[in-house]
Order: C-alpha cells, then sequence, then structure tokens
C-alpha cells in the first residue's frame, strides 16, 4: 500500500510550509535510530524524511497531490555496493571470520549527513567459492528521498602456491623422476587443515595419470559432511642424456 506522506507528518492536506517543518523537526527527533531504540523507528525515521522532501517542495508537492506516491515522488533506491574480499584457500576450506570497516553517511536528527564508521562481521563458510556474495541491506549512504543502497561483497580466492581448485576438487602437482614413475612412490604432502597425508601410488605413471584420494578436497557448502576429492597430478623429470651403456640397459629392461 502506497504511504500517505500527510498522515506520515501528521498535518493535513493544506499544511503550510512552517507546519511542515515543524512536524518533520518533531517527528525526525522522536524516530531517530540513535534516540529511539524501537525496531521500526529506523523505517519510520526514513518514511519521514522521504515524505518531508516531497512535500517541502512546490513542484513534487503538486505532483504529488495529483498523482499520489506512484508519480514519482516515492523513494528509489541506490545501485548496489560492490566490494572483494580476498579470501585464502584455507579460510574457505575451515572456514572464517573477517571484520569488515566501513565508512557511510548517515542522516541526523535534521536530516543532514554525518559521516560514521561500522565494523561488519562476515562468517565465511567452509566450501565458499569465488563469486559468492554476501549482502547487507541498506548499508550505503542515506540521503533523502532515496533509500540506501545495499552493500556487497564478492569472494575472491587468493592463489595458493601449492593447490588449484577445480569446483569442490583439489589439485595437487607433484614432480618425481623418471625411475619414481616407472616403479611407483609415495607423495607426501600437507593438507589445508594441517594434516600430514601420506599417499602410496603403485601404479605406473604416465605425464597424463592423476591418482584420486576420495573425500580430501574441498567442503561441499550444501552438504557439510561431504567433501571433493584430492587429484594428484605428476611432472615427471625425465633425464637430458643417457650414456650408451644406460640406454642398452633401458632397452633391455623394456623391451
Amino acid at each position: 500500500m502506497e504511504a500517505d506522506y500527510y498522515k506520515v507528518l501528521g498535518v493535513g492536506r493544506g499544511a503550510t510550509d512552517d507546519e511542515l517543518k515543524k512536524a518533520y523537526r518533531r517527528l525526525v527527533m522522536k524516530y531517530h535510530p540513535d534516540k529511539n531504540p524501537s525496531p521500526q523507528a529506523d523505517t519510520l525515521f526514513k518514511q519521514v524524511s522521504v515524505a518531508y522532501d516531497v512535500l517541502s517542495d512546490p513542484d513534487k508537492r503538486a505532483i504529488y497531490d495529483q498523482y499520489g506516491e506512484a508519480s514519482g515522488g516515492s523513494a528509489r533506491k541506490g545501485a548496489a555496493i560492490e566490494r572483494q574480499l580476498a579470501c585464502s584457500l584455507e579460510d574457505l576450506h575451515k572456514g572464517a571470520t573477517k571484520k569488515m570497516k566501513i565508512s557511510r553517511d548517515v542522516l541526523d536528527s535534521v536530516g543532514k549527513p554525518m559521516s560514521v564508521e561500522e565494523i561488519l562481521t562476515i562468517d565465511i563458510k567452509p566450501g565458499w567459492k569465488k563469486g559468492t556474495k554476501i549482502t547487507f541491506p541498506e548499508k550505503g549512504n542515506e540521503t533523502r528521498n532515496v533509500i540506501p543502497s545495499d552493500l556487497v561483497f564478492i569472494i575472491e580466492e587468493r592463489a595458493h602456491p601449492k593447490f588449484k581448485r577445480d569446483g569442490n576438487d583439489l589439485v595437487y602437482t607433484h614432480k618425481i623422476s623418471l625411475v619414481d614413475a616407472l616403479t611407483g612412490c609415495a607423495v607426501q604432502l600437507t593438507t589445508l587443515d594441517g594434516r600430514s597425508l601420506t599417499v602410496p601410488v603403485k601404479s605406473v605413471i604416465s605425464p597424463t595419470y592423476e591418482e584420486v584420494v576420495q573425500g580430501e578436497g574441498m567442503p561441499i557448502t550444501r552438504e557439510p559432511s561431504k567433501k571433493g576429492n584430492l587429484r594428484i597430478k605428476f611432472q615427471i623429470k625425465f633425464p637430458t642424456a643417457l650414456t650408451a651403456d644406460q640406454k642398452a640397459g633401458v632397452q633391455q629392461l623394456l623391451s
């Protein structure tokens, strides 16, 4: 339902500029969130500011009187403000809490903007991915006749020195010699949650081979008890040269 700006200010349709001003000052003092702990105070404060902005302007008031709120006298909402939130792969694996300090303008008791600082708390959930959005409604600047913008933080994943993420899987590249590729090896690594993990590899390792360890990948946000896989890729170090005897030995061994 559309708001009746005259009722919001508690005045009649024939109210003078002086009556509007007195009503506005009285109501902003009554509903200012710093002075009124009621959960509805912030909404009522904004309604009063919007109503006064329209009715105190002769042109806006004339249009409002003829067409009502739908004429364009209603408050519009500013476009969302987006900020990047850089997170390590460890943060996205284990979860973390981030404290973000913001500065924004709010309207004081007489409707003038003043700068305030706030600390916002963001709880990073295990398994969140790049591009995940966290929205704080109406945490943008306050101005007359404009509903504050939403503040949106967008998860950005920092590059990791050892692991790469592929969906819910983690990819780890391990360097091995040609001998180990042919005879098998054990891969030792430290997981993102700090555990030591040893993965025995008994297969012959080709350049495209992957060893898959079930359940050692990233947590799945919607199914906290499940994880993706750890996929181990191999970078085989080939010798740069072989002697004649070594070549003969390899040929004899593999023929």
